[in-house]
């Protein structure tokens, strides 16, 4: 049951990397597989004091529409940990830092065609701070209570995968 790859070429194309690569598989056809390469990155699942979750309303130009979102971004090298970068995610995007976090895990979002890992984390303790965001963000924060956020992910609203798994992760974990 063994791979074999034959030849593999990459191509940088913005802040992605496009991977093809020609692979023998296990019954001896070659075949040529193609993924998208780029940074692992966190999901946070902010939780207030009055058990609200900060969600973000947020433009996505490849959708080109609003879309319903938790705070979210990807590792960068600078960053020694996810955890570290779950922190700076949370206070760029939401202007708020936590004092307890809590580990989810991670997945693969898309497994066939990206090498993307996400790691996924809950965040309480919420203290404002400053929103920092980059120039090409357009976000708006709601306050949510869980019954709020079901009913958006039940009616189809609430499509961010990232944070549709660190609301799964979470309500597993702490249910």
């Amino acid at each position: 049951m063994e791979w074999t790859i034959r030849s593999s070429h990459k191509e940088k194309i913005n802040r992605y990397t496009v991977t093809i690569d020609q692979v023998v598989v296990p019954n001896g056809e070659e075949k040529t597989f193609a993924y998208l390469d780029f940074a692992k990155g966190v999901c946070i699942l902010p939780i207030t004091e009055d058990a609200e979750i900060i969600c973000l309303k947020q433009y996505r130009h490849a959708l080109k529409s609003w879309q319903w979102e938790l705070p979210a971004g990807a590792i960068d090298k600078a960053d020694p940990t996810p955890l570290d970068t779950a922190k700076r995610e949370l206070a760029e995007e939401t202007g708020y830092q936590a004092e307890h976090w809590l580990e989810l895990g991670s997945f693969y979002p898309s497994p066939g065609s990206t090498s993307e890992e996400i790691f996924l984390f809950a965040a309480a303790g919420l203290i404002p701070t400053e929103q920092k965001l980059e120039s090409s963000e357009q976000i708006e924060l709601h306050k949510l209570t869980m019954e709020e956020l079901k009913t958006l992910i039940k009616i189809g609203e609430f499509k961010h995968g990232a944070g549709l798994a660190a609301v799964l992760r979470y309500k597993f974990i702490t249910d």
